[in-house]
């Protein structure tokens, strides 16, 4: 008559397993007996990940990604390990990181890195972070994670470059050999890059405007409309990008010449104005 459907999630946890490479060692007999020589012959093994270690790929990339992805201290995973029925030491899965960065990842990021300096456009930022038990410096000390990725022309390139300050050399050496605009926040740090033209981020120019119109005081009306009027013009903008987000690069910049401008045209006359 009809099929009745209910549907439930089934979740199927994770599993550790052994897996043993066995290879043997081949001798002729007859030469052993009859001749001055016996030759062998040794079948070959699946190379290891990691040269002297148990670790697999997929037990270097399940290490990684309950680091990185979810989140997980390496003391709960190793909890993690133990409930599995395996011991597995957190200066393990930290050599397992270490190593296989260096072995398997590197190369990866090398190879990423040739292809992103070829596009003509980029994005660049940068924010804080703090790394404990570094060598030579202090917990509390600040460092720098800086991003640089490409746009929308084709599958995104996204790399991290970590460096313990904000020095503008640091994307100077990243960027060696990178021609073209980049989308930048304004930080000085970008500016002298050879070859590079700096594009402004109308995002961070909406934070200025946003940063100044929550500070004013209530009887600074008049600065607050100001304020208030350079937020009007980056919805405007932004509301035209979000509308042209699927179109074609072409049909994006008539579009822009053609809507966009008229306002930007407007928005440079309102500063003029009130400089």
């Amino acid at each position: 008559m009809s099929t009745e459907v209910r549907e439930e999630l089934k979740i199927i946890p994770a599993k550790v397993s052994i897996v043993k490479h066995v290879r043997y060692v081949y001798a002729c007999r007859n030469c052993e007996q009859n001749e001055v020589s016996t030759p062998i012959v040794t079948a070959t093994m699946p190379k290891a990940a990691l040269p002297g270690s148990i670790a697999s790929p997929s037990a270097i990339a399940y290490v990684m990604t309950q680091k990185f992805v979810e989140g997980m201290p390496r003391y709960r995973q190793e909890q993690q390990w133990e409930r599995m029925g395996i011991e597995l030491s957190r200066q393990t899965m930290a050599n397992w990181m270490v190593q296989g960065s260096e072995r398997w990842l590197r190369p990866v990021y090398e190879r990423m890195r040739e292809h992103l300096i070829k596009r003509d456009i980029l994005h660049a930022d940068e924010t804080t972070l703090q790394v404990l038990h570094e060598p030579g410096r202090a917990a509390d000390t600040v460092s720098y994670m800086w991003l640089y990725r490409t746009g929308r022309d084709g599958p995104a390139i996204v790399l991290y470059d970590y460096q313990t300050t904000r020095a503008g050399r640091h994307a100077k050496k990243f960027l060696e050999g990178f021609k073209g605009y980049l989308h930048v926040d304004g930080y000085e740090g970008y500016k002298g890059i050879p070859d590079v033209i700096l594009v402004g981020c109308w995002a961070h120019a909406r934070r200025k405007f946003d940063e100044a119109l929550k500070a004013m005081p209530g009887t600074s009306e008049g600065i607050a409309s100001v304020a208030k009027e350079g937020l009007d013009y980056c919805y405007k903008l932004f509301a035209i990008e979000r509308e042209l987000r699927d179109v074609t690069p072409e049909k994006r910049y008539e579009e822009r010449l053609k809507r966009s401008k008229p306002i930007l045209d407007e928005f440079y006359s309102c500063l003029k104005y009130h400089m």
